[in-house]
């Protein structure tokens, strides 16, 4: 093989023998979890100060059965976020509500929210397994928005009964433009959020 060739074949080689760029490391305590364990503790001060050990225990005790009762949902949420995240191809999610999607990103991000049942132990994971294999913060932000304005299956449900089909029609079609002006706010401030999503 010639020189030349040992050459152009080099960046190849290089390239493909490459080890995979390093995961960022997560903190077990970042800014909003340090930020709620200083509300907490501010809370049990005013508590113990009021009512002492015996107000923190039932609080407590009150908080234990809200936990139980909770953590099956958050539990099946963070596995079908998971799930999604292993199922979903990662090209398939960039192309279609990546970063570069744009408009389009954004309305197909606002019909899938506003269509996915479920409540926010289901959404919240789904958000972040979407953001986790590619997809753009701005579809992101769509879609967390617009299931919590428009909500299809929480209207039908919970909205018609009690305020009627003329009120929520209403109230939907004004909605409607406006997960995606969130989005399109997203994708613009991201830009300058060091290190942050895209």
């Amino acid at each position: 093989m010639t020189g030349s060739a040992l050459l152009a074949s080099g960046p190849c080689l290089s390239s493909a023998s490459a080890p995979p760029p390093p995961k960022k490391s997560r903190n077990l305590v970042d800014a909003s979890t340090a930020v709620v364990l200083v509300l907490v503790l501010a809370g049990a001060a005013v508590v113990y100060r009021r009512e002492g050990l015996a107000g923190i225990a039932h609080v407590l005790a009150e908080d234990a059965w809200l936990f139980l009762d909770i953590l099956p949902k958050v539990l099946a949420g963070c596995l079908i976020g998971a799930f999604v995240a292993v199922l979903l191809p990662r090209e398939l999610v960039s192309r279609w509500v990546g970063g570069d999607s744009g408009l389009t990103g954004l309305v197909i991000a606002t019909l899938i929210g506003a269509i996915m049942p479920g409540g926010p132990f289901t959404i919240y994971p789904l958000a972040g397994a979407f953001l986790a294999i590619g997809a753009g913060v701005g579809p992101a932000v769509a879609f967390v928005t617009s299931w919590t304005l428009i909500g299809l299956n929480r209207a039908i449900i919970w909205e018609v009964p009690f305020l009627g089909v003329d009120f929520v029609t209403t109230r939907m079609l004004v909605s409607l433009p406006l997960p995606v002006v969130a989005g399109l706010g997203a994708a613009f401030l991201a830009r300058y959020v060091p290190g942050g999503p895209r």
